[in-house]
């Protein structure tokens, strides 16, 4: 058996020398090396800002969709964007793991989620069993390879498969929440509404405690209504996060001049960056979740307005990221009902 780096760098085509997520294409042949996961692939959760990319470019009509998706997969070997860059992540079964694979206590037949993005998988797809426009799941019949440096879960029984994938998808977000965000402080999130947006409600009301302020900014009034009937936030602004000044001055009349603590970026477009940033007080953090974001405009855009703040790229992955959110889907019966309502 062919013998495999840990990070994967064995199946780069082009260019050679890099690693598998900034490639432009990977071997995707699905024959295992001595340190790698075959995974019988079940559904794939696309990254938001690349599906919604998807959608627009296809006037929402799934078959076109589909070819999309299919002609990315053939082009690059993986499921990787090439306008947002961003991949998402899938759900499927062990079927064969190599003799020298790190984590000994995975079996063939186990169920599983990939805590690694689609952007750095090798993929190929035999069919699209299923694509709705307005659900980034996307059930195939297909297959993928996990590297040895690959993270994963073991999917929980309590909790449906379809349900789980969505929570896993975006992990990293609350989990990120629960590090940045401490008792009273002031947090903004915007793009509140959305799957990553509702657990990072959830997680940061609850470590604001009774003295701190949720405020949400969302641009649709549903996702917006299905916030406050949840009771996921103190204030929420229904406004269009592109406008910077009209969400900034929206928002400090709640905060008042000194805006936000915390602020989380969770929308799935681009040019939301300087309305984080105008939002959050000097030497706060803005954490940058979506994908859709430039994060030279960020960089440079702080730069020019003056703003001494932390700017955090949006790792998907933070430690113990899985059983956090999985546990809020257990805690909340009301996070729970609306994600099997959208996905399962």
């Amino acid at each position: 058996m062919r013998k495999g780096c840990r990070y994967g760098t064995h199946r780069v085509i082009e260019p050679i020398g890099t690693l598998p997520q900034p490639a432009l294409k990977l071997d995707n042949t699905m024959s295992i090396y001595d340190n790698e996961v075959l995974i019988d692939v079940e559904a794939l959760n696309i990254d938001s800002a690349s599906y919604t990319q998807i959608k627009h470019t296809c006037d929402g009509d799934a078959k076109m969709m589909e070819k999309m998706i299919l002609s990315i997969v053939e082009e690059r070997g993986k499921m990787q964007n090439p306008v947002t860059g961003s991949g998402g992540m899938l759900i499927g079964t062990v079927k064969e793991i190599g003799p020298n694979f790190h984590n000994k206590a995975l079996k063939v037949g186990d169920k599983l989620a990939t805590l690694v993005s689609l952007s750095l998988t090798p993929l190929k797809i035999k069919k699209i069993k299923h694509l709705s426009p307005d659900s980034d799941q996307v059930d195939v019949e297909a297959q993928a390879i996990l590297f040895d440096s690959g993270l994963f879960a073991i999917l929980p029984a309590d909790i449906p498969e379809k349900l789980a994938l969505a929570a896993l998808d975006v992990a990293g977000a609350p989990a990120q929440v629960d590090r940045l965000v401490e008792e009273g402080d002031t947090v903004c999130i915007i793009g509140g509404g959305g799957k990553s947006g509702v657990l990072c409600c959830y997680q940061a009301m609850k470590n604001v405690g009774e003295y701190g302020k949720v405020i949400v900014v969302e641009y649709s009034p549903e996702n917006a209504k299905r916030i406050q009937d949840m009771g996921l936030a103190h204030h929420i602004i229904i406004a269009d996060a592109t406008n910077v000044m009209d969400v900034y001055n929206k928002v400090i009349k709640i905060t008042g001049e000194r805006g936000c603590d915390v602020t989380i970026n969770n929308v799935n477009i681009p040019s939301t960056e300087m309305t984080s940033i105008l939002i959050t007080k000097g030497q706060g953090s803005v954490y940058f979740f979506s994908m859709a974001t430039s994060f030279s405009k960020a960089a440079l855009g702080a730069e020019g307005v003056g703003k001494d703040i932390n700017l955090i790229v949006g790792n998907g992955y933070a430690k113990g990221h899985a059983n956090l959110t999985l546990n809020i889907i257990r805690e909340s019966k009301e996070i729970r009902e609306l994600f099997e309502r959208l996905y399962v």
